[in-house]
């Protein structure tokens, strides 16, 4: 039953009750546009601005950068912490309060702290950091208040102030939250622009996802290989042929030289054009039906590539080479499916 049934909906919940309900959602969505808008605009082209001389920070950064906040700005800092480690800035999220327990170890000289407070006076981090700043640490702080505590104590201090919070009581942070936020990720694209960050190395910090899946798996990663490969001399009959189609079950074979060069292919496709055709397959070698010249990949290709092969030919197999143009392998579009590359 669909949670959207009228008998599941609350009997005191009126039409009018859901045209406020939505006047609100777009109420909050509008307040934290315009919160994310005057981030925007408070920043200058100056190289003296706060973002870029934080970004120049970090770039120099030798350690990792160590976020750390609580409550709402705690969530917001591990989202930070998430974005800034996968995109090339190593860091990790301490909380505040455990790190006045014992967790302040994992800090280093070589390290930036980044503390998030909207007032700029939580009292779990103005505990520590003093310390830090003794240490030595670099620290950009995250505040709404240039005037506040962790703003005076910060190297340098981003200011991520709003005009008021989305909640109807301009209590619960919400837009506050999400112009951190947004900074955040305005300091981690900054960065990741500057450090020359590519898909490659986002694949690699991604390697159970659908992009690390496409850029760092190559054909020979899923290519059938060995005794799997369906091959046959030019000489064989086509009967004997379909035999071994049959035996590797990927719908085709490829034609081989005495090197074991691919110099041709024969597919289910054009079985069936023969039979439409009515001949009489006692009378043919693979050599008479073959198409020669067949598409090949290599091996070291990523699979992707394979991928756009067999789409801009509109075929479901492809035969894989080595740099010697051996035939070492064969692809059909279900092994790049179960390898979930498409």
């Amino acid at each position: 039953m669909s949670v959207t049934d009228d008998k599941n909906m609350p009997a005191s919940f009126s039409a009018e009750d859901a045209r406020r309900a939505i006047a609100l959602a777009r109420q909050t969505l509008q307040i934290e546009a315009d919160a994310i808008l005057a981030l925007k605009n408070r920043l200058s082209d100056d190289s003296s601005e706060p973002l870029a001389r934080a970004v120049q920070l970090l770039l120099g950064c030798q350690g990792r950068a160590v976020v750390s906040g609580i409550g709402k700005s705690g969530h917001i800092g591990r989202k930070i912490a998430a974005t800034l480690a996968s995109t090339g800035t190593p860091s990790l999220f301490m909380h505040p309060a455990e790190a006045a327990h014992g967790d302040l170890g994992m800090v280093t000289p070589k390290d930036v702290l980044i503390a998030i407070s909207n007032s700029g006076e939580t009292a779990e981090l103005l505990a520590i950091v003093p310390i830090i700043k003794r240490m030595g640490t670099a620290i950009i702080a995250m505040t709404g208040n240039d005037a506040s505590s962790l703003a005076e104590l910060a190297t340098i201090h981003l200011n991520v102030g709003v005009d008021k919070e989305a909640c109807t009581l301009n209590l619960a942070p919400t837009a506050s939250t999400t112009a951190t936020l947004a900074m955040g990720d305005a300091l981690a694209v900054s960065l990741l622009d500057a450090r020359g960050f590519l898909e490659e190395d986002f694949a690699r910090s991604h390697p159970g996802g659908a992009l690390g899946r496409r850029l760092l798996t190559h054909v020979r990663d899923v290519m059938r290989s060995g005794d799997a490969i369906p091959a046959v001399r030019p000489d064989v009959s086509l009967s004997e042929a379909l035999m071994e189609i049959t035996r590797k079950g990927i719908a085709m074979t490829a034609v081989v030289d005495e090197q074991f060069h691919p110099i041709g292919v024969f597919t289910d496709g054009d079985l069936r054009r023969l039979l439409e055709r009515g001949h009489d397959f006692s009378k043919f070698s693979i050599a008479d039906v073959m198409h020669a010249g067949p598409r090949t990949v290599n091996q070291d290709q990523l699979a992707v590539d394979a991928v756009q092969l067999m789409e801009e030919f509109r075929i479901n197999q492809l035969l894989v080479t080595d740099a010697q143009g051996v035939l070492t392998g064969a692809l059909h579009i279900h092994d790049l499916t179960r390898a979930k590359v498409i």
